[in-house]
């Protein structure tokens, strides 16, 4: 159906959809059915916002007709009598809803799905896809590409993800301290990943701020739950000093301006110094892991009066100790960018092309390599890898840069 008002619930979904459907999963403790409900009250929506515009309170307004809609779905269902008590409560529940929301009064709910959502009974990669579904409020086709799966296997995966939690009974609750530590590894790198779909959006705009502050506020909470934990601290500081230069990541007509020509005046220096404090405790606690070492490395670089002054040395042997905790060709892929500048581009190419195989999907691998071939003078290869770069590029910023440079060095041979 065509409304109006398609594109106004196109964005709140985007923007609010997370938070909503945590608080309904929240209420109805079913995960599926949390979600049919929403969805539920968003072609409601399409209906009556088109007929009578936008309420007050839009996201009160689709709370309160998601439990309507999800008590009429379980009156209807087979299994009636056995949901008894959630219907009396959905039931209470709306009587005493008030449609007024307040700014945020569900956002930490959200930390209750993620913990729920990295329960040891499901695979890493699952938690990982149901959260961004249910907390960043992606939709299946884009965690499907960044999955490299169909959209329908990754919904079957979605799917049974939900049977899982709802067959297992696993709570709906952030777990006691003595069960954090089988899951604070998986809710951490949730945190990053949502951080990271905020800063470098997957498809779309670019940045998406309201993501990479819900994921630093989410950090700041489980910092609170874990005071003293250095990886914590890793990651609240790594967090920070990244988006300490997002105002100065894209340009006046919404260009992506990259690190070396970022305006370093304007990054904010009151995160950075808050950063730093969080990140020298967690140093001293002696026992740097993953996201110490990349908030060390982002340190360096808002430490740097510019990109020419880098000390890419470190940069690099920084990378080094990173690969030897976690081998990973994305920081193979990164540890070849400092040895360009701390040694050479030819000798980078030659280390670039040991990643190639695992990285041929990758964007950022192509960037690279396009780079380092401008800057060795073969502007033919260069032009290839810029042109294979834009096909895999789904921000239309990243796109509009690439293709920016792909012009300029055209006109320096490229073909």
């Amino acid at each position: 159906m065509t409304t109006s008002v398609g594109p106004e619930i196109d964005a709140l979904v985007r923007r609010d959809g997370g938070r909503m459907l945590s608080r309904l999963v929240a209420d109805i403790r079913d995960f599926q059915l949390a979600e049919d409900s929403l969805q539920d009250a968003l072609e409601a929506a399409l209906v009556h916002w088109d007929r009578s515009g936008l309420p007050r309170s839009p996201v009160g307004w689709l709370l309160q007709t998601a439990r309507r809609k999800a008590i009429d779905r379980i009156r209807r269902s087979a299994n009636f009598r056995s949901k008894s008590a959630e219907l009396t409560a959905l039931i209470e529940l709306d009587r005493d809803f008030e449609p007024v929301i307040d700014a945020d009064p569900i956002a930490d709910e959200r930390l209750k799905l993620i913990f729920t959502c990295c329960h040891p009974a499901l695979a890493p990669r699952i938690s990982v896809a149901l959260t961004l579904r249910s907390v960043c409020g992606l939709k299946t086709e884009e965690i499907a590409r960044a999955f490299v799966m169909s959209p329908e296997a990754m919904a079957q995966r979605l799917v049974r993800a939900r049977h899982k939690i709802a067959k297992a009974g696993i709570a709906y609750e952030v777990p006691e301290a003595d069960g954090w530590g089988e899951r604070l590894q998986s809710v951490l790198a949730v945190i990053y990943l949502v951080f990271n779909e905020g800063y470098a959006a997957s498809s779309g705009e670019l940045v998406r701020g309201e993501l990479c502050d819900e994921a630093i506020r989410l950090g700041r909470l489980v910092h609170q739950l874990c005071p003293g934990e250095p990886e914590v601290e890793g990651l609240l500081a790594l967090m920070l000093l990244h988006h300490a230069r997002s105002n100065t990541r894209l340009g006046l007509a919404g260009e992506l301006v990259t690190l070396e020509g970022q305006d370093r005046t304007q990054w904010d220096r009151e995160m950075i110094g808050e950063a730093r404090e969080i990140l020298q405790g967690a140093l001293r606690r002696g026992r740097a892991g993953l996201y110490q070492l990349q908030a060390v490395i982002a340190m360096i670089h808002a430490d740097a009066p510019s990109f020419a002054e880098t000390d890419w040395t470190e940069i690099a042997l920084i990378y080094d100790s990173l690969i030897a905790v976690e081998p990973n060709p994305v920081f193979e892929l990164n540890r070849v960018v400092a040895l360009s500048y701390a040694v050479s581009a030819e000798m980078a190419l030659k280390r670039l092309e040991r990643v190639g195989a695992a990285l041929e999907s990758y964007q950022p691998y192509h960037a690279v390599r396009a780079d380092l071939l401008v800057r060795l003078g073969d502007m033919t290869a260069a032009g290839a890898a810029f042109e294979r770069a834009i096909a895999l590029s789904g921000s239309a910023a990243e796109r509009r840069f690439l293709e920016n440079k792909l012009r300029a060095f055209c006109g320096q041979g490229c073909t």
